[in-house]
């Protein structure tokens, strides 16, 4: 395996099974877990987490976003459900259900161009019922009329209704009322819909804060987000609903050190100007690899384990740090800008705070030029480099 010295996202898959295990013990014995995996799982590599926890009896799948999310998944050989949140377009029809792979559904005309694509292959598609119960965002209304149209649905050709869900909109709150009227309305439809003779297998509301703190949420499957990935997914979840184990750290090097004279300004626009004589280290990492330009003269990195303050704006592909109080700093030495360093620790949450974003965001946007390096049991199994490399 190659070495990485300009950058490198580490992931601790032992993290993934850790906080897996956490949140299957918050759960009853029949509820599964589907494993959300989207946008590369959240930044940290969708088919390698999928890899490591596909073995797990209590995962039922994995959701994404996007049909390109879905096919990735089956090129890379996992075998297990996969379910599409958001909306599928109609030329994906077919090669989803040759793929059995569930599509959300939420209008006639959606179900009636599966169950052609699943007659035209001689195969049974498995759809999943969305319901808008206050996201406000895609599904089925909670009325009467909705429920008449799943009831023509549940009779095509070649449709088979597995689930059905719906996604909170506010339960990361303190005040989980709005969760609760949520799942109310999703109850209704399940009371309207037994009264025409339809049970749904699988009902699942619950996402990771739902997982936290809401157990009356959990039906037949949750979703396990954020969660997974060792992160939270709001200040207001306590840390004691939930024991979780960060996945993702982020490395770099010192790869240049001067000493600057009172008066110098550093980075573009000058917005920072040294008061005294201080000891700068370059780091060769910037906005394009998405360590936020939002940190500039506000964040930090940990070397041997003390805080260097960033000055200046973080460039591109660069940005500068104040090492005058680490005396043993060196040219290469290692650069924590995530995760563990001797010790001490930078959160994704305090860089989200730091930069005006939040956890989610931070992590999806670590981009394509940061390799992601995984670890089990303490050492690299594999590696995940976005660009060809010539040995």
């Amino acid at each position: 395996m190659r070495r990485y010295n300009r950058i490198y996202a580490k992931i601790d898959l032992d993290a993934i099974d850790f906080n897996l295990r956490s949140m299957e013990e918050k759960i009853s014995d029949h509820t599964k877990i589907i494993a959300v995996i989207k946008t590369d799982g959240y930044g940290h590599g969708a088919a390698e987490i999928a890899a490591e926890i596909e073995p797990d009896e209590k995962v039922f799948g994995y959701a994404v976003a996007t049909a390109e999310e879905a096919y990735s998944l089956r090129k890379h050989q996992l075998k297990k459900p996969i379910l599409i949140l958001g909306y599928t377009f109609e030329e994906d029809y077919e090669d989803l259900v040759d793929l059995d792979v569930r599509p959300a559904v939420y209008t006639y005309a959606m179900a009636e161009g599966f169950s052609k694509a699943a007659q035209k292959l001689h195969k049974t598609a498995k759809l999943h019922i969305k319901l808008d119960t206050g996201m406000s965002r895609i599904g089925y209304q909670i009325t009467e009329e909705s429920a008449d149209e799943i009831l023509k649905i549940s009779k095509l050709p070649g449709i088979e209704i597995e689930g059905m869900f719906t996604h909170f909109a506010r339960a990361d709150e303190l005040d989980k009322t709005p969760a609760y009227q949520q799942m109310e309305e999703y109850q209704k439809m399940v009371d309207m819909l037994s009264k025409r003779g339809i049970e749904i297998p699988l009902k699942h509301c619950s996402n990771s804060a739902g997982i936290a703190e809401i157990p009356e949420a959990n039906m037949d499957i949750v979703r396990a987000g954020i969660t997974l990935y060792g992160l939270w997914p709001s200040e207001e979840v306590s840390r004691d609903s939930l024991a979780l184990s960060p996945v993702m750290s982020l490395k770099s090097k010192i790869v240049h050190i001067k000493t600057l004279e009172a008066g110098r300004s550093i980075s573009y626009g000058g917005t920072y100007k040294l008061k005294e004589e201080k000891t700068i280290a370059t780091i060769p990492v910037g906005y394009g690899d998405g360590y936020p330009r939002s940190l500039s003269n506000k964040g930090y990195v940990l070397i041997h384990g003390q805080k260097a303050p960033i000055l200046g704006r973080v460039c591109m592909d660069q940005f500068m740090v104040d090492i005058s109080d680490i005396k043993e700093a060196e040219l290469l030495d290692e650069v924590t800008l995530l995760g563990e360093d001797h010790g001490s620790f930078i959160s994704m949450e305090e860089l989200g705070d730091l930069s005006g974003r939040f956890n989610y965001e931070f992590a999806c946007d670590i981009g394509k030029r940061v390799p992601r390096i995984f670890y089990k049991n303490g050492k690299m199994v594999s590696e995940r480099d976005y660009f060809d490399h010539i040995e």
